[in-house]
């Protein structure tokens, strides 16, 4: 009786021990992006509300880092694939999150080549960088191409993209890659 209530106790104390590391991973992910160690470090003040070219709103803003990089902007609801010579490939108007991330330097995090989105839609292409109140932040694509905006008061990380945008995000942005996010 005492070699199986050993056994027992055991496997509780294994089962408690894997929940906790469980759990700890959780809480890592969900780190602000000043401390985790994904962030490499954020914009001073007057950057991240980045001038714009008032001829061509569409340029890609100045102080908006160097190298390869996307950069997003939350004011514009624009995004920028930016080429380690700092030469545009491509930009495009997103469809934005319920929830922002701090303007701020971020890597990518993880990505999912098909999902079903926080909002229950099914997605394609996910480039997760962020999280905010335990909601991951990721760019994505509606299989079903649409670009809705988030139901007010819903908690939703997606940002969202044309399906024709969200092949070259996935094709650019890959696990490591910086993500510029600023006003």
């Amino acid at each position: 009786m005492a070699s199986s209530s050993a056994g027992i106790v055991t496997g509780l104390t294994a089962a408690a021990i894997g929940t906790i590391g469980f759990l700890a991973f959780q809480a890592a992910a969900t780190v602000p992006p000043v401390l985790g160690k994904h962030a490499r470090g954020t914009l001073p003040a007057a950057a991240s509300k980045a001038p714009r070219d008032e001829l061509n709103p569409a340029a890609l803003p100045a102080g908006s880092g160097r190298g390869k990089r996307v950069v997003y902007s939350l004011d514009d609801d624009r995004v920028w694939l930016v080429g380690a010579d700092n030469k545009v490939r491509r930009t495009f108007e997103v469809t934005p999150s319920e929830l922002d991330p701090v303007p701020g330097v971020y890597e990518v995090t993880s990505r999912s080549n098909r999902t079903t989105g926080s909002d229950g839609t099914p997605v394609e292409h996910v480039v997760r960088f962020a999280s905010v109140d335990h909601v991951t932040i990721g760019f994505s694509a509606a299989v079903d191409g649409s670009t809705p905006p988030p139901e007010p008061g819903t908690l939703t990380g997606g940002i969202r993209q044309s399906r024709a945008d969200g092949n070259a995000m996935w094709n650019f942005a890959t696990i490591g890659q910086q993500v510029v996010v600023i006003r």
